[in-house]
């Protein structure tokens, strides 16, 4: 499953942005005129135009006040909303909404409903390609956002985390300070049950990588696996068996829950 990168941006920047170009010349505006109104560069406003880049709300406004086109392009806005998913990827977060358990095991970093905004904010900014500023903010609203779904008291959420996650400052030393707290914080909602996998544990099958196993309200089950380019939604019954076996063994391997709040408070007065 490859992500959307910049190559196939949403329709509506398309579309949005052509219809700039059209009342800029319809106006007799130039492009460097919209740019110096809208407080952009040149090249950002040919992008924005060319749909390579999300026409804001800062251009859209320029551009209908020197186009005069009386609200009908900056009506436009309530359709740029964040697009912060890969095309098929809302399969996963819509079986993630729907699931009465949710079972994940992370590698290397702080699951995704378990993130601070400090930390996603860390991870945002540093993704690759590098996002502008306004992307960067819909990244982190759309991933707190998601951590509502933690409030559902009729879903089990269980996560096993590798120690390597706790020990990567992502964001830096108060950042992890904050994380670690806050797994401390939501490990006490009856419903959320978190476990440190040690690197005492030596080698286990979860060195292969990342997953999430989601449970439907029909008793269904898929997996969702992601990596640098590509990500995964099955639920074929062999790579079901093949990932529940390997998440029993990651499990045994792991502390209890009670170890785990010890385990990531020494880790938090290492810090």
């Amino acid at each position: 499953m490859k992500t959307r990168g910049i190559d196939n941006p949403p329709i509506s920047w398309r579309y949005c942005g052509d219809q700039v170009r059209l009342w800029r010349g319809i106006a007799g505006v130039s492009r460097e005129e919209l740019a110096a109104e809208a407080n952009y560069c040149v090249e950002t406003v040919k992008s924005m135009e060319q749909g390579r880049r999300k026409p804001t709300k800062q251009l859209l406004e320029a551009a209908d006040q020197l186009c005069g086109a009386k609200g009908l392009l900056l009506a436009a806005c309530p359709f740029m909303g964040p697009e912060p998913v890969a095309p098929r990827q809302p399969e996963f977060f819509a079986a993630e909404a729907e699931a009465v358990v949710v079972h994940g095991f992370e590698l290397v970093l702080i699951p995704g409903l378990l993130q601070t905004e400090g930390y996603a904010r860390a991870m945002a900014t540093g993704h690759v390609p590098l996002a502008d500023d306004e992307t960067v903010e819909e990244r982190i609203e759309f991933r707190t956002g998601r951590q509502e779904l933690l409030k559902k008291q009729t879903t089990m959420f269980t996560f096993v985390i590798y120690e390597a996650a706790l020990r990567t400052l992502v964001g830096g030393p108060e950042v992890m300070k904050r994380q670690l707290q806050h797994l401390l914080d939501v490990g006490q909602q009856r419903n959320v049950f978190i476990q440190v996998l040690p690197f005492s544990a030596g080698w286990h099958p979860g060195l292969n990588g990342s997953f999430i196993m989601l449970q439907g309200p029909g008793h269904e089950r898929v997996v969702f696996e992601e990596g640098q380019v590509v990500a995964e939604l099955y639920g074929d019954q062999e790579n079901l068996n093949t990932l529940t076996n390997r998440l029993a063994l990651i499990r045994m391997q792991a502390l209890s829950v009670e170890q785990t709040r010890e385990f990531i408070r020494r880790a938090m007065e290492e810090l």
